[in-house]
């Protein structure tokens, strides 16, 4: 092949509990990327789409960009890409966006490449296109955006991911308003510091949703899904946090948090009707202290980036 296009998901991180260690890919919203070989030895990218003119075109600066060279680099290849980057989702929306453009770029030179790199070890390359968006290399969103499913980090050094089962019958609610926060604000204001109790809360929390999700046990999943530690710092950024929660519990959710660094917040139900439902809930919620948002329902992606051509 002499070009490819690659879908890669939207992804929600932390998922409540597990801040930097837990992730899962949804269906929609997601990021496209076209690449063409050329016969320049270097990484450019002609054309970004969907961005308002906000994302670099240097590849060195682009999470998209960056994966690929430091992918080339490993695999010891001088060989030319040309990028084409569409973006389909909002930046800055808690949803995976860099991550997204990362692992469609660095999934689609390795099968334009023939494949010299089996794709579970692509995961460092897409990580650094993360650390070129917020300035850390996690891996909550770009490991469920490439491996699909619901995955847990367990640990950073030695790198080390696993993917964990998911019920059947689960379905995410991702609400967007429209409104931006950024990443690298949303770190800065997490403490520090905390106390050995909310850790203990937090531990828990993980140990029964990682539990509820290989037995499918739905009401386990619902219990767990408690944030103690970043919620309460993190939901003062978003206008209307708790109103737009409250809904969804009412409406039937299993729970409720905010989506990676937000404004997104997510909700996971049983069922595509409850999800729905869900959706419309916390959409009038924001409706009433007037922000719109968009909406989006699916069952968790377990097939990760998809190849468009």
């Amino acid at each position: 092949m002499e070009s490819i296009k690659i879908f890669a998901p939207a992804t929600v991180a932390n998922v409540a509990c597990g801040f930097d260690v837990l992730g899962f890919a949804v269906n929609n919203p997601g990021d496209e990327v076209i690449l063409k070989l050329s016969n320049v030895p270097k990484v450019r990218i002609t054309q970004i789409t969907g961005d308002e003119g906000r994302l670099p075109q240097i590849a060195e600066k682009n999470t998209a960009g960056i994966s690929i060279i430091k992918y080339l680099e490993h695999i010891g290849s001088a060989q030319g890409v040309e990028i084409i980057l569409h973006k389909k989702m909002p930046l800055g929306s808690g949803l995976g966006s860099s991550a997204a453009s990362s692992v469609a770029g660095v999934y689609g030179i390795n099968e334009l490449l023939g494949r010299p790199l089996d794709p579970q070890k692509l995961l460092p390359f897409a990580m650094e296109g993360e650390r070129i968006a917020c300035g850390s290399a996690h891996a909550d969103n770009v490991a469920p955006a490439l491996f699909g499913g619901f995955v847990l980090i367990r640990s950073y050094n030695p790198l080390d991911v696993v993917k964990l089962p998911t019920p059947k019958d689960l379905f995410a609610t991702i609400i967007h308003p429209q409104i931006e926060v950024q990443t690298k604000d949303a770190r800065e204001i997490l403490k520090k510091e905390l106390l050995l109790k909310d850790a203990v809360i937090q531990w828990g929390n993980v140990a029964g949703l990682v539990t509820g999700l290989f037995t499918s046990d739905y009401k386990l999943i619902g219990r767990s899904l408690q944030d103690v530690i970043i919620e309460p710092v993190r939901s003062i950024l978003i206008p209307g946090y708790q109103r737009v929660k409250n809904a969804a519990l009412e409406a039937g959710a299993l729970g409720c948090s905010i989506s990676g660094s937000g404004p997104s917040i997510f909700a996971l139900s049983k069922g595509e009707e409850i999800a729905g439902k869900v959706a419309r809930a916390m959409q009038e919620a924001f409706d009433e202290i007037q922000i719109e948002s968009e909406a989006y329902v699916s069952e968790i992606n377990q097939a990760g980036p998809l190849i468009l051509n």
